[in-house]
């Protein structure tokens, strides 16, 4: 999620830091051999000589030891002292930090050849693509098992003492993100959620309150932009990604009981309905997500209407430096913007936290009545690539691997978790026990809703992504009608379940058997596609 805020900049730093990184990369490793691990002296003096195991480890960009976030404050220091400590107990061990691309072509390079980073960060959803090539290392049997960092301080009721998976507090979003195989490649270290950030003093000005409901908000919107303001400040990317989520759910979620037709066992008691791939395609098929379904067309349709609220330039417009001078009364954006207004000695204006208020029947007569849902979840999602276990080449023998796992078993205590995700106010931590900064207590709240319907722009692969966002916002400036807009979603739609379905074996016929038995359901909601 995060990426959509600062996907066209990363996208040229990362494929200038391409060459560099690759060659780095491709310099001879240290020569490793297997160790025992578990039973070495937690004191013994490191010895460059003594190092067998080399972690490298790209944290990515809110983590990176001595960063300065926002070019605001003093650089970060939590993991390196984290990792610092962990390396005092495993004096055969050193991690070394790198700043990688982050675009996929940096990353199908260095995995198909075994070089990547021990730990990368990057979204999962992009890791699901390539879970079948033995790329990434499947985390169950670590996150089933103990942590042997919490096991040692002897308190069986410990969160992480049975279990690892339990140490983490937001079990929805964390057990939400195993795969359409059904294995778990993504630690969720910590989480991010979206809000809009509203100014307050413009609000009293114009005589406005908090909207409660999504007709309020518009009204909200119409009141701030006729007093000179710019209601909305946000990108396209935000329309395509966010809103498009927020949006589906509201008109879909009551849906749910006719449509859903897979409810995985792992994921499904904490999702509770979510529609994979493989049904957005079955359901596609008998005309869902095309012209003659309503809803969709009106997703684009409440989007389109919302659209007048927002900044002219949905490319380029600097929407900090619009908020932060007052010429935009709201700022969609994640709480990481937290952290940029409160280290702000100039900013010169009382600024609060809400989210996106739930449609009405005014709204459209099909939504669900329910708040918007969760659409943020995990922010630095963690993968351990095959490199890890290069010393046998197999997970299961690997003694490599063990001690990658070890570190990231160790970042995830309490108090490491802590140091690491509080030492600036940016994001929510996902250890049961670590307190959440004050600031970012909104965004706690909103985490406690219920998980998005779909993450549309994720079902499918990147070439659908990057198509749909720049139609989009053809769409949303009135460059093609709705109905031309949604002539070519179905062309796009139907190209890429083709090509999923190609890629990926899914039980068709099993889904059919759920549709079949789900007819009734169907039968009490209006103005579904025909069957």
């Amino acid at each position: 999620m995060e990426g959509s805020l600062t996907r066209s900049i990363v996208r040229w730093v990362s494929l200038a830091l391409f060459l560099s990184a690759g060659v780095w990369l491709l310099w001879p490793a240290p020569q490793e051999s297997p160790t025992n691990g578990s039973n070495e002296s937690k004191k013994a003096p490191s010895n460059p000589a003594n190092i067998r195991y080399v972690i490298k480890f790209s944290p990515g960009y809110f983590f990176m030891p001595d960063s300065i976030p926002y070019g605001i404050g003093k650089p970060l220091q939590g993991l390196k002292t984290v990792v610092r400590e962990f390396e005092e107990r495993f004096p055969d061990t050193k991690v070394e930090f790198l700043n990688v691309p982050g675009v996929r072509e940096y990353l199908v390079t260095q995995l198909s050849s075994g070089r990547a980073p021990d730990i990368i960060n990057v979204n999962v959803e992009d890791v699901w693509t390539d879970v079948q090539k033995g790329w990434y290392v499947a985390l169950d049997p670590f996150l089933e098992q103990p942590n042997p960092f919490v096991v040692e301080r002897g308190d069986p009721n410990a969160p992480g003492y049975k279990q690892w998976w339990d140490i983490f507090r937001y079990q929805a979003i964390s057990r939400g993100k195993a795969a359409p195989d059904g294995l778990v490649y993504c630690l969720s270290y910590d989480m991010i959620e979206t809000g809009l950030f509203y100014n307050k003093d413009i609000f009293k000005k114009v005589g406005v309150e908090v909207p409660q409901d999504w007709d309020q908000f518009l009204d909200v919107c119409k009141k701030v932009k006729a007093a000179g303001y710019t209601p909305v400040l946000m990108n396209v990317d935000m329309f395509s990604d966010w809103c498009t989520d927020l949006f589906f759910d509201q008109l879909y979620s009551n849906t749910l009981p006719g449509i859903d037709l897979f409810k995985d066992p792992k994921r499904e008691p904490y999702l509770q309905g979510y529609l994979d791939w493989d049904e957005i395609c079955f359901l596609h098929e008998r005309g869902f997500f095309t012209p003659q379904d309503k809803r969709y067309r009106d997703v684009w349709r409440i989007m389109k209407e919302f659209r007048q609220y927002v900044n002219k330039n949905l490319s380029t417009t600097d929407m900090t430096r619009e908020f932060v001078t007052q010429r935009g009364a709201m700022h969609w954006n994640s709480s990481n913007f937290t952290y940029r207004l409160l280290a702000d000695p100039q900013l010169g204006f009382e600024w609060g936290v809400f989210y996106p208020p739930q449609f009405t029947d005014n709204t459209s007569p099909y939504a669900s009545h329910t708040p918007m849902c969760v659409i943020g979840g995990s922010a630095n999602q963690i993968e351990v690539t095959n490199s890890a276990f290069g010393d046998t080449g197999d997970p299961k023998t690997s003694e490599r691997l063990k001690r990658v796992m070890a570190l990231l078993q160790f970042m995830t205590v309490p108090e490491n978790c802590e140091r690491i995700v509080n030492e600036y106010t940016c994001l929510i931590p996902n250890t049961v026990g670590v307190p959440v900064l004050g600031p970012l207590k909104p965004f706690e709240e909103i985490l406690e809703r219920p998980y998005t319907t779909t993450k549309w722009v994720y079902t499918f692969d990147l070439k659908f992504g990057e198509i749909q966002r720049r139609m989009l916002e053809l769409y949303l400036n009135d460059g093609i009608t709705l109905d031309g807009f949604l002539g070519w979603q179905k062309e796009s739609l139907d190209a890429a379940c083709e090509n999923l379905v190609s890629r990926k074996s899914v039980d068709m016929s099993a889904l059919r058997a759920t549709w079949d038995r789900q007819a009734p359901a169907r039968a009490t909601m209006k103005d579904l596609p025909h069957e």
